[in-house]
């Protein structure tokens, strides 16, 4: 009987080599995406007094089958009895070293917001905390009101929302911002918010009349054109296009309004000049810029959603972001936290002072009036708030 032909390249039993089971890598499962939220995860916070390893219990793979089993989704409203209203900065970044905030925490759930990292002082997680908890603040108006009576107060213009949005979607019930204008307004005193919501609508009844006085401003945050984009990155505010509609609305009200462009993400939000374009052509006057800055817990959270939604291009928008920042995740040095440093913040500050000569944006800017202030009109008025 004759043995059955060998393979040419087979090896002779006695040089056999036992078989080896090759390595198998370990499956990462994103973590799925809530809908309406720009995180799906609590992230721990710095002052959290126990941290906890992660340990694989096997149900990962079912997480991700089951999102809506990932954690509470709905907004809860917690109050805080205000304790002072105006704060005030030194710091040589800002245009303004007077603001208020009426909320903390903020429904619209932006993945970069920067005020992230405030909910971690509250005890809350600054991911899907941050955007399902927010703190109302009580009696707000009645204490600007003290505030603005106080005999060494020095007028200034007021910046209101410059953390988190002063018109998100719970002041349309519960109306603190529109208190804050109103004593503002009685008061004829200089005033300047910023906003993602088409909300700011409501209230035109007050500024349009503060606006022809030289006494209020508006800006419009516009990340991008991207609907798609804008949704997961601002998944509750509304949509570009409609905040353009703001901006036409607002303009023709005679309000002045400008348009930040910020932040600037790497590889994400590419259409700046775009935005700057349908701005001006909305009624824009005036347009400003950050880059992406991650302090603190941010730098946890916001890579979180790159590898939700971005996964392909996550390393390459960290990279370029560390080096905007010096080589680090964020760079607190005054002058760069806000515009970066080496070659591509130069050619992003080139691009948007390019952008904004060829569509008349920054071409003129009327000071808002501080010599209306009027403290004496507020005096013997109360508050709902």
């Amino acid at each position: 009987m004759c043995a059955a032909p060998r393979h040419p390249t087979a090896k002779p039993a006695s040089a056999a080599v036992a078989p080896t089971t090759a390595p198998v890598a370990e499956v990462v499962l994103p973590t799925p995406s809530l809908k309406g939220r720009g995180s799906a995860v609590q992230h721990a916070h710095r002052f959290a007094s126990e941290q906890r390893a992660p340990c694989d219990d096997g149900w990962q793979s079912w997480d991700a089958l089951w999102p809506e089993q990932t954690g509470p989704t709905s907004t809860e409203v917690r109050w805080e009895d205000a304790r002072s209203a105006i704060v005030r900065n030194d710091s040589p970044d800002l245009a303004f070293d007077q603001s208020i905030n009426p909320y903390r925490g903020c429904e619209h759930g932006c993945s970069y917001c920067y005020a992230r990292p405030t909910h971690s002082y509250l005890g809350l997680s600054p991911g899907l905390d941050f955007e399902r908890i927010i703190i109302a603040k009580r009696g707000l108006a009645d204490r600007l009101r003290d505030e603005l009576c106080s005999p060494s107060y020095q007028p200034r213009p007021i910046v209101i929302g410059s953390a988190t949005d002063c018109y998100q979607p719970i002041e349309r019930e519960l109306r603190i911002t529109r208190s804050v204008l109103d004593v503002l307004q009685q008061a004829h005193h200089p005033l300047a918010l910023i906003t993602k919501s088409s909300a700011v609508e409501r209230d035109l009844d007050v500024l349009a009349p503060m606006a022809h006085a030289g006494l209020a401003g508006v800006y419009l945050t516009i990340t991008t054109l991207d609907a798609d984009l804008a949704r997961r990155l601002e998944p509750r505010a509304a949509s570009p296009q409609r905040r353009l509609r703001t901006v036409q609305t607002l303009a023709q009200a005679g309000v002045p309004v400008g348009v930040s462009v910020g932040p600037q993400i790497p590889f994400i939000t590419e259409d700046m000049e775009q935005v700057l374009q349908a701005a001006a052509q909305a009624g824009a006057r005036s347009a400003f810029y950050t880059v992406l800055r991650l302090p603190w817990e941010l730098k946890e959270v916001f890579p979180q959603w790159l590898t939700q939604h971005y996964p392909e291009r996550a390393q390459r928008v960290m990279a370029r972001l560390r080096e905007l920042h010096g080589g680090q995740d964020y760079s607190h040095q005054w002058g760069q936290r806000m515009r970066g440093q080496g070659l591509w913040a130069d050619l992003l500050r080139q691009r948007f002072h390019k952008a904004c000569e060829r569509y008349g944006l920054n071409q003129t800017r009327t000071p808002l009036d501080v010599g209306q202030f009027r403290p004496g009109e507020l005096r013997g008025q109360g508050s709902l708030f």
